[in-house]
This record gives C-alpha cells, sequence and structure tokens, in this order.
C-alpha cells in the first residue's frame, strides 16, 4: 500500500494558461452588462467607467494569452462576442438612454445601426487572413475597432459628465457622430493597431513614466483624462491612413523588385 500524495487541480496543468485570458474577457462581458444596468438606472458615470474597465481588459487579455502561449478558438470566439455586448450594445444603449431617446423611433433606428455594424465589424474581423507578404498590415486594422468606437461614440457623454462641459451643448451632435462612427466600424480605414510596436530600450522609462501620468490622471480625473485621448485618437486617424499607403507603396515596389529578380 503506498502513500502517494496525488495534488487537487482542478483543470490539467497543461491547460491552466487558457484560464487567465478567460477569466479576463469574462470579466469584461459581466462590466458591459452591468453598465447597462447603470444606463438604466441613469447613473451614467459608472456606466461610463464599466466600459472603460472593459476596454482595458480587452486590450490585455489578447496580450496575455499570447505571451502565456494561451490562445484558442474558443478563447477567440468569447472574445468577439464579450466585445459585441461591451462595446456594441452597451455603449449603444448608454446613449441611447441618454439622448436618442429624445428622437422616437429614428434614435431607436440609429442605435440599432450601430449595434449592427459593431457586430458585423466583428465577423468581418474574425476571417480576416494575411498573407506571408503583408504582415506589415498587423499594425492597422481595418476599420475603427469596437473598443474605441464605443469610446468615441461617448465622447459627448464623457464631455458633458467631464468639468469642461460649461463651453458649448454637445448633444446636437449626438445623432451625426453615433452614425459615422458606425460606418467607421465596418468602413476599410486603416487604423493603428498598436500591437507591434518596438521601443527602444532608451526610451522606456518615458514610456512608463507616460504609462504612470495616464492611469494617475485616470484616476483623479477620469472623464477629462477619457476626452483628451479620445480626441487625440481622432487625430491619428489621418496620420494612420498616410503611413498605411506609405507602407502600401513600399511593399508594392519591393514585390516588383523580386519579380524583376526572378526573371532574370
Amino acid at each position: 500500500m503506498t502513500n502517494e500524495k496525488k495534488d487537487f487541480r482542478i483543470v490539467s496543468s497543461k491547460r491552466t494558461r487558457y484560464i487567465l485570458p478567460n477569466i479576463l474577457t469574462l470579466t469584461g462581458v459581466c462590466l458591459g452588462i452591468s453598465s447597462i444596468k447603470f444606463s438604466l438606472d441613469l447613473n451614467f458615470k459608472l456606466a461610463v467607467i464599466f466600459i472603460l474597465i472593459a476596454a482595458i481588459l480587452d486590450a490585455l487579455d489578447g496580450r496575455i494569452a499570447r505571451l502565456l502561449k494561451g490562445t484558442s478558438e474558443f478563447g477567440k470566439e468569447l472574445d468577439s462576442l464579450t466585445d459585441f455586448v461591451s462595446f456594441g450594445i452597451a455603449p449603444a444603449f448608454m446613449i441611447y438612454f441618454w439622448e436618442l431617446n429624445k428622437f422616437g423611433k429614428i434614435g431607436w433606428a440609429i442605435t440599432l445601426v450601430y449595434s449592427v455594424c459593431c457586430v458585423l465589424r466583428l465577423a468581418r474581423f474574425n476571417v480576416l487572413k494575411l498573407n506571408s507578404n503583408e504582415l506589415w498590415k498587423q499594425n492597422y486594422f481595418e476599420g475603427v475597432p469596437s473598443p474605441i468606437g464605443a469610446i468615441i461614440i461617448l465622447l459627448p457623454l464623457i464631455y458633458e459628465l467631464s468639468e469642461l462641459n460649461q463651453f458649448f451643448d454637445v448633444r446636437i451632435i449626438v445623432p451625426y457622430l453615433t452614425l459615422v462612427v458606425a460606418l467607421a466600424l465596418i468602413s476599410k480605414m486603416p487604423t493603428y493597431s498598436f500591437k507591434k510596436i518596438s521601443i527602444p530600450s532608451d526610451k522606456t522609462i518615458f514610456i512608463l513614466l507616460a504609462i504612470g501620468i495616464s492611469l494617475v490622471s485616470l484616476m483623479f480625473f477620469t472623464f477629462e483624462t477619457l476626452l483628451i485621448f479620445g480626441i487625440i485618437y481622432l487625430f491619428t486617424i489621418p496620420i494612420s491612413f498616410i503611413t498605411f499607403t506609405k507602407s502600401k507603396n513600399e511593399d508594392k515596389n519591393n514585390n516588383v523588385e523580386e519579380e524583376h529578380e526572378d526573371i532574370l
């Protein structure tokens, strides 16, 4: 009779690396659903904060999965479903309860258009394949990503919740902004993905300092910081189009040179 000790495990040790990214993803969907509840209660401050935290978790779960080598098809599908709830439904409902409901059927139609465009974008993103000779495209998304789209359509609400809301009334742009962002989600417009960023070692300390300042600003000046970040991102869109076009032309020239070499 042996007294061997067996470790108790809920899952196989080979599968533990899949758990953390999926926990973050599930937390994101809980935050998104909770933000809808707070919107119904007209507690828009908490609703916006929950969407912000969900967006941060969405940025982390994929990177953590790749770092732990815990990517899977299940995680990919779960992430898309979470994105639809947190960034396709929750912010649209938030804007509807805050302003679009005043427009009656048209307001609800705009809400539906945004949600439909978001789910179409996520479906296209899931089936997107890059050719081996177009890996430079990993630096770009096609269209505005859904978490950023959610923040952008919430910018008028964020402005009103901030201390800067004494200058002008932004509610009049809400229907138009929502429709423009909805079209931007499904467009082919190149936007930065910030996935393949190489940071020189001598600049790391400054990047960490900037991240630290951003976190402190979000803690104490949440809505003002979000507003600034959203405006900065809008300015990056034309810049990303210019750099995308430049990279595309360089790639095309390189392919032409390779074809000439093959002929010779």
